[in-house]
C-alpha cells in the first residue's frame, strides 16, 4: 500500500520502522504527548494519508472542566427562563403577577371558609413602571411564613397533598416578586393580619437568587382596619396598554368561574370596575385524600417503601393508600408472594416490582371524590348570567358616542317576561344558557370532573368562531389555546350535528360562549406557566361527552326558535290581508270592523301556534305534513256575526 510521496526531509530509520508497524487506523491518545513528541506531530501528519482528517487539538482537560461546574439554584434557573413561568413579555408579566396573587387569595379564603372579597389595583408610575396590588379578606399569613411564601421558589403547602386547589407548585407569587425585583430592583411589600385584635405585619421582601432564600429589608408592625387579610404590592416594568384587554378578560372569567367571589378592579385612568358576588353559597370544601394505588409508579412505590414507618407490608398498603382494605391488602401480598408481615424497607427491587404488578391487577374501588369541589350546574348558570351582565355593560359603554366609562355592573337580573325555559333576558338581549356536569372519573389514579356550559344568542356576530373559555380548578387559561387538550376535545366534537357550522379542524361558528372546566387534585398542565392542559385521553373523552350533551340542548333550542320564526312568518302573511278582509266583511255584514279584525287575528294565531314536543323538536302541523288541517275550535268571524 502506497502512502504517497514523502516530504524532502527524511525521517530517522527508527521512526520509519515504527510507522510501518502502525495499524491503518490510529487510536485516540487519551494522554497528551510529551513536548518532544508534540513537535514531531506536524511532521508525522504530513506523511499520513491525504484523505484522512487531522487529529483535533485538545482544548481542555476533564480537571479543567470540573472546576467550572457548580450547583444551579432553582431561582437562578427561572431567572434566566422566566418565560416558563408566564413572564414572557411586559404585558403578559402584568397579567401573570395579578393572576398568581388572585389565585392565592381565592384559595386562602375558600380554605378558611370565607366568601372572597378581592381588590386588584394597577397604578401607573413614571418610567414605564407599574405597581400591582392585590388585597383580600382571607385568614392572613403568620409572621414566620411571610418571607418564605413570597421570597422562596418551590415553597408551599399544596404540592404534596391530593386536594383540589388553584396553586400546585409553590412558584407563582414568589416568581412575581422575583420578576419585579429583576426589572426594577425594588422590594415587594406584604402586609398581613391574622385576626381581630392582632397586629398587622409589614414586610419588604426581596429574593436571593443565588441561594433561593428570602431577604427581609423591613419588618414592622402596623395598624390595619380589617380584622384579617393580606395585601401584596409589586412594582415591575410592564405594558398595560397592550395587556389591559387580557387583564380585563382574566378578571371577567375569574368572576365567571367563581360566582361566590366579589372582585373590584381599579384601573389606570378609568373608573373602578366591580364584579358583584353572584352567589352567597361558598363552594363545597375539598378534603385531602391519600393517593390511589392504581396511580403510583414503580419508582414512587420503591421510595414510599423505603420511607414508610409501617412495620408490615400489609399495614403499609392500608396506611399509605386509599381504597385498600385489610382483605385487599392480603390479596395483594398473596399475589406478589410477599408475606404480609415483611418490613416494607426490606423489599428489594424485584419484590417491589412484584408488589406493583399485584396492585395494578387488583380490583379496587375508585378514589374518593371528597377531594373535588366542582362549581355545579346552578352556580355555572349564575356565573354565566353575571358574566353576561358585566360584559354587556362594558360593550354598551365602549359603543357610547361620548366615551363614558362603564357603569358599575348590577346584580344578576331576574328572568324578564318573554323568556322561556333555559333563556335569560340580559340588557335587552335573549340568551339561551345550558350547563352539564359529568360524573367524576379517574386518570392515573387522580380523580377529576368536567363541567361544560354555554350561552347562545344576543347580538353577538353569527359569522365568527365561538368564544372558548377554558378553566382548570376555577382558574382561567388565556394562552396556548391551540396547544390545549380542552381545545382539541371541543374541535373534535361534530357541532354540525347541533345546527352550528364548523370548518374542518376548527372551532364551530356562531354567537356562542362555551365554558369548559376541569376540576382535579392534580391538573396535568403542559408547562410550569399553567396555560394549557395535557392531552390525556380520559380527560378529552369526558369533555367531548359533556359538550355533546350541551349541544343536544342547544339544538333543541335552535329548532324551537326556527319553528317559532317559521310560524311568525306565516302569521305575518295572514296579517297582510287581515286589514283589507276586515274592511270587506264590514261592508258586507255591517258588523264592527275592529271586532272582525280581532276574530281574524285569533284565527291566525290558532293556525300558527308553534306547539313543541317533549323532546324539544317542533311538531309539524297537519298541513305541513300533507294532510288537511283540522278546523279551529273557534268559529270564523263571519259565522259568529250571522249568529249574532
Amino acid at each position: 500500500m502506497s502512502l504517497g510521496p514523502m516530504t524532502p526531509t527524511t525521517a530517522p530509520k527508527s521512526q520509519k520502522t515504527k510507522k510501518a508497524q502502525e495499524p491503518p487506523q490510529r487510536q485516540l491518545e487519551l494522554i497528551a504527548p510529551p513536548p518532544a513528541e508534540a513537535e514531531a506531530a506536524p511532521q508525522a501528519a504530513s506523511t499520513a494519508d491525504p484523505g484522512s482528517a487531522p487529529e483535533p487539538k485538545r482544548r481542555a482537560t476533564a480537571e479543567q472542566m470540573a472546576q467550572k461546574q457548580r450547583e444551579i439554584s432553582i431561582s437562578e434557573f427561572f431567572t434566566k427562563n422566566r418565560h416558563l413561568l408566564g413572564f414572557d413579555n411586559p404585558s403578559k408579566a402584568l397579567l401573570t403577577a395579578v393572576k398568581e396573587a388572585v389565585d392565592n387569595s381565592l384559595d386562602a379564603c375558600e380554605e378558611a371558609g370565607i366568601l372572597p372579597d378581592v381588590r386588584v389595583e394597577v397604578h401607573e408610575l413614571p418610567g414605564g413602571h407599574y405597581r400591582v396590588a392585590v388585597e383580600d379578606n382571607g385568614p392572613g399569613i403568620v409572621k414566620a411564613q411571610i418571607p418564605k411564601v413570597f421570597g422562596k421558589l418551590l415553597y408551599g403547602s399544596k404540592f404534596h397533598r391530593l386536594k383540589q386547589s388553584r396553586g400546585q407548585q409553590g412558584i407563582g407569587i414568589s416568581a412575581a416578586v422575583m420578576y419585579g425585583q429583576l426589572t426594577t430592583g425594588k422590594a415587594s411589600v406584604v402586609v398581613s393580619k391574622t385576626g381581630k385584635g392582632r397586629p398587622a405585619h409589614h414586610f419588604e421582601i426581596q429574593l436571593d437568587t443565588r441561594k433561593n432564600a428570602p431577604v427581609v429589608l423591613r419588618d414592622e408592625e402596623v395598624e390595619l382596619e380589617k380584622d384579617h387579610g393580606t395585601r401584596v404590592e409589586i412594582e415591575m416594568v410592564a405594558d398595560y396598554l397592550h395587556g389591559q384587554r387580557s387583564l380585563l378578560r382574566y378578571l371577567e372569567q375569574t368572576a365567571l368561574a367563581n360566582p361566590h367571589a366579589a372582585l373590584t378592579y381599579v384601573r389606570p385612568n378609568a373608573e373602578p370596575l366591580v364584579f358583584p358576588r353572584a352567589s352567597n353559597e361558598p363552594p363545597k370544601e375539598a378534603v385531602e385524600i391519600k393517593p390511589h394505588p392504581h396511580g403510583v409508579e414503580l419508582g414512587a412505590l420503591m421510595l414510599m417503601l423505603s420511607e414508610s414507618r409501617a412495620r408490615e407490608v400489609g399495614a403499609f398498603l392500608q396506611q399509605e393508600f386509599s381504597r385498600i382494605s385489610s382483605k385487599a391488602a392480603d390479596e395483594i401480598c398473596a399475589a406478589a408472594k410477599i408475606p404480609r408481615t415483611r418490613r416494607p424497607a426490606s423489599l428489594d427491587r424485584a419484590q417491589a416490582a412484584a408488589l406493583h404488578s399485584a396492585i395494578a391487577a387488583a380490583k379496587l374501588m375508585a378514589p374518593p371524590l371528597s377531594c373535588l369541589s366542582p362549581i355545579g350546574d346552578e352556580l355555572v348558570r349564575k356565573g354565566l348570567i353575571n358574566f353576561l351582565s358585566v360584559t354587556e355593560a362594558e360593550r354598551a359603554a365602549d359603543e357610547a358616542e361620548d366615551g363614558s366609562p362603564a357603569p358599575e355592573a348590577p346584580a344578576p337580573m331576574e328572568k324578564e317576561e318573554g323568556a322561556t325555559a333555559g333563556e335569560e333576558r340580559i340588557k335587552g338581549h335573549t340568551f339561551f344558557i345550558a350547563t352539564v356536569t359529568r360524573p367524576p372519573k379517574v386518570y392515573r389514579g387522580n380523580p377529576f370532573q368536567v363541567e361544560v356550559g354555554l350561552a347562545y344568542g344576543g347580538d353577538w356576530p353569527a359569522d365568527r368562531s365561538i368564544e372558548l373559555y377554558r378553566f382548570a380548578n376555577r382558574v382561567p387559561l388565556l394562552f396556548q389555546r391551540s396547544a390545549c387538550g380542552m381545545t382539541e376535545a371541543v374541535v373534535k366534537t361534530d357541532w354540525r350535528n347541533y345546527l352550528l357550522s364548523q370548518p374542518k379542524g376548527a372551532l364551530p361558528v356562531g354567537p356562542m360562549v362555551l365554558f369548559v372546566h376541569i376540576a382535579s387534585v392534580w391538573v396535568p398542565f403542559t408547562s410550569e406557566s399553567k396555560e394549557a392542559v395535557a392531552h390525556y385521553p380520559e380527560i378529552l373523552k369526558e369533555i367531548q361527552l359533556a359538550a355533546q350533551e350541551c349541544g343536544r340542548k342547544l339544538a333543541a333550542h335552535i329548532r324551537k326558535r326556527q319553528h317559532a320564526d317559521y310560524e311568525a312568518k306565516r302569521r305575518s302573511i295572514f296579517e297582510l290581508y287581515i286589514q283589507e278582509l276586515s274592511r270587506s266583511l264590514h261592508l258586507i255584514s255591517g258588523k264592527p270592523e275592529e271586532r272582525i279584525k280581532k276574530k281574524l287575528l285569533e284565527l291566525a294565531k290558532g293556525f300558527t301556534g308553534g306547539e313543541e314536543e317533549e323532546e324539544g323538536g317542533p311538531k309539524r302541523s297537519d298541513d305541513e305534513a300533507g294532510a288537511p288541517a283540522p278546523a279551529p275550535k273557534k268559529k270564523a268571524p263571519a259565522e259568529a256575526e250571522e249568529e249574532d
